[in-house]
């Protein structure tokens, strides 16, 4: 986003031992709720000392263009393709500043706002419904220092990766499924894309739907490129395009920056794009550093050292590093942030020290998003004890009631976190604070459960299924996050109090998402999904029993159980009803269905954190559990 338990534990037992040393009398140990309590007081002692300056709608003010943004990822791309990019965190953050997506989503006046095009909403009496769309004239797709003429964006483009790339099923995209509706007579129609001319095109949906703005927005490539791959090549030739080994110089883009430069595990480096299209008042374009600088880090404790030498401009620090964060920073905005006043200041400091050197940590009240455990259900695996154990959802529940949501808060969150224990986030406006996990931790609850699905521990303490095969599965995680490795261990310690053994096996995140979507040969696994359900309909691919992500059994032909096929038709009937009152009703059902079956179970909510150097304006700087950090109109002082 390493062992805190013990390092916190330790840090308390070592001022006990200071104290007993140099006092005359013996102090008193101390108990769990004290510890606790002694944690909780250092939590909120981190969290005042830092700044809550989250977004509500204010306006950002022109800045100045210039300076270097000095950043860090994990690992290298895996291709500049933008349809490989779907399947690898890597190589979306990497091509994410050469791309725009259509429209954009104000979660703060809940409102869709235009980006690279304008568009109206048109419903008709036969209950179909389009949304048009028009491309501003001064979106381009550039090349860097003008090296071949630079290309208007235009609706070939938008069609194109529409039919052509996200709608191939050969291409493979994440994009597919959400291309197609279940009409009321339970038949699929697809949601088809026309072209008008060439800045404005349609999308025509079959059936009214709740947030057609959330199915019709999209990013995509330049079709004057692409086009040509899959003419020679077809869906293959689509993918090999714009490999590693490419000139990232030949990257056209329509966003804020160009890649100019790719070093294998070392860097890469971006230079802004003087097309870019979103201006401020004063018409220079946003995003103003001139120059952007990736540098491959494989290791978060080296990441967070080169950050506090200064040569990294923001950092989110781990929940282990958190004191150490905080202690050390010099905050240039107030706890509620405003500016600082001469009575937060250090008188000793000079005027240019208080506002250029150091760096200021700001809070988010909690995450969108939540860590989870799933189970494969997938039949492949029929054959093994596991599944048969995994598709019972005595098991999931009783694994749910195993799960020491507070233990894991206290000893990898050091306290800053809270249990998720419903499925919506509260943003969502669906979410319902009365629709709430059953099973919590409850070794009893745990016990009963397993018991009625036909386990049994025996006198050497393991447990046992009916045909006698101990109770012994694999939980999988990605190698790269300590707080998950610390998390695997915490579960597989609870577990084992029922004769269950639990194998941590640390996996690298690109092999993680083959297994999802391959190879299946995986048995349970830790890990998050990318963006909080604002809406309800996000996620098709992952929510609905035909999905490519339906994590625990993808891509089914047909439901393979009852609450999956209602989970379908949940899930498609209320996300075509516009009326508030009655689409709640069958999504309480859904959630309610979700909570019941644990197909998977969510962790925790950590409380989030950013650092940034004060060398930066902070003006239009915010920080929210809904927005994450806005920096894209920051500049230098």
């Amino acid at each position: 986003m390493t062992k805190k338990c013990s390092f916190m534990i330790s840090t308390i037992s070592l001022s006990l031992c200071v104290s007993i040393f140099f006092s005359c009398y013996r102090a008193p140990e101390m108990t769990l709720a004290e510890i606790e309590a002694a944690r909780s007081s250092l939590s909120n002692e981190l969290v005042q000392k830092t700044v809550s300056r989250p977004y509500k709608g204010n306006a950002f003010l022109p800045g100045k263009k210039g300076g270097t943004w000095n950043s860090a990822i994990m690992g290298d791309p895996k291709s500049f393709n933008l349809l490989i990019a779907e399947k690898d965190a890597d190589t979306t953050s990497i091509l994410d500043p050469l791309h725009q997506y259509l429209t954009d989503y104000n979660i703060y006046s809940r409102e869709w706002e235009a980006r690279i095009a304008d568009f109206k909403v048109e419903v008709h009496d036969d209950s179909s419904m389009d949304v048009r769309y028009t491309i501003r004239d001064d979106v381009y797709w550039s090349y860097y220092k003008n090296a071949k003429p630079r290309v208007p964006v235009t609706s070939d483009d938008v069609v194109f990766w529409y039919n052509e790339i996200q709608g191939d099923e050969d291409c493979g995209s994440s994009a597919y499924n959400a291309q197609f509706m279940t009409m009321e007579d339970g038949s699929q129609k697809r949601i088809t894309i026309e072209k008008i001319d060439d800045k404005t095109f349609v999308f025509h949906f079959p059936r009214i739907v709740a947030e057609p703005l959330l199915s019709a927005n999209m990013n995509f490539g330049p079709s004057f490129l692409y086009r040509p791959a899959k003419e020679r090549g077809g869906a293959e030739g689509v993918k090999k395009l714009f490999s590693v080994a490419s000139n990232p110089k030949e990257l056209p883009s329509c966003g804020p920056y160009f890649l100019v430069e790719y070093i294998p595990g070392q860097r890469l480096v971006y230079k802004r794009n003087a097309d870019y299209w979103d201006k401020d008042e004063k018409g220079e374009s946003h995003y103003y550093p001139e120059e952007r600088i990736s540098q491959i880090v494989g290791d978060r404790n080296t990441i967070y050292m080169m950050f506090r030498q200064g040569k990294f401009e923001a950092y989110s620090p781990s929940p282990e590093q958190m004191e150490d964060v905080v202690t050390n920073a010099d905050n240039q905005l107030a706890a509620d942030g405003s500016p600082l006043t001469a009575e937060h200041s250090d008188p000793a400091a000079s005027a240019s020290e208080k506002n250029s050197e150091g760096y200021t940590v700001f809070n988010a009240e909690g995450s969108m998003d939540a860590p989870f455990w799933s189970f494969n259900q997938n039949p492949k695996n029929k054959d093994q004890p596991f599944y048969r154990w995994f598709v019972k959802k005595e098991f999931r529940q009783a694994m749910s009631c195993l799960l020491n949501r507070e233990r894991i808060i206290q000893q990898t969150y050091r306290g800053l976190g809270e249990p998720k224990y419903n499925f919506f986030p509260k943003v969502n406006k669906y979410y319902n604070e009365n629709i709430i996990l059953k099973y919590r931790y409850n070794h009893g609850q745990a016990k009963k459960l397993l018991e009625a699905a036909g386990f049994s521990q025996r006198a050497d303490g393991l447990l046992y299924d009916e045909e006698g095969n101990q109770v012994s599965f694999d939980l999988s995680f990605p190698s790269v996050n300590t707080v998950v490795s610390d998390i695997v261990q915490i579960i597989a310690d609870e577990c084992k109090k029922e004769g269950i053994t639990v194998t941590p096996r640390p996996t690298d995140f690109q092999k993680l998402v083959d297994q999802l979507m391959g190879t299946y040969d995986w048995q349970t696994l830790i890990i998050g999904l990318s963006g909080g359900s604002v809406f309800p309909t996000e996620g098709s691919n992952v929510w609905v029993s035909d999905g490519n992500l339906h994590l625990w059994y993808p891509l089914q032909e047909k439901p393979a159980t009852d609450w999956e096929a209602r989970i379908d038709w949940l899930y498609h009937e209320a996300s075509c009803i516009v009326d508030y009152d009655k689409a709640k009703v069958i999504w309480d059902e859904y959630q309610e269905i979700y909570l019941e079956q644990c197909p998977i179970i969510y962790l925790v909510c950590s409380r989030s954190f950013f650092a940034l150097q004060n060398r930066w304006d902070m003006t239009n700087l915010y920080y929210d559990n809904m927005n994450g950090a806005e920096i894209r109109y920051l500049y230098l002082k």
